[in-house]
């Protein structure tokens, strides 16, 4: 887990940021990743290319989640 954290730790804000604003948040109208979401709620996501959906536009999310994470174990 320390490799991981190192890892994204040492990737560019600027990288990040950007993957969040374009692939998380593609379609624009709505966002596939509010889309999935509401599906996954309501129990409703059950074809796999909506399974893949999810993880590909969440993956950035994950990655800012991480590196906002990192930060803070490096920080304490």
């Amino acid at each position: 887990m320390k490799n991981l954290l190192t890892i994204i730790d040492s990737m560019n804000w600027g990288i990040v940021v950007i993957l969040c604003l374009t692939l998380g948040l593609a379609p624009f109208s709505p966002p596939h990743i509010v889309e999935k979401l509401s599906m996954l709620f309501k129990g409703t996501l059950v074809r796999p290319i909506d399974w893949f959906d999810l993880l590909l536009h969440g993956f950035p999310w994950i990655l800012l989640i991480l590196k906002i994470i990192a930060v803070l174990v490096k920080k304490g």
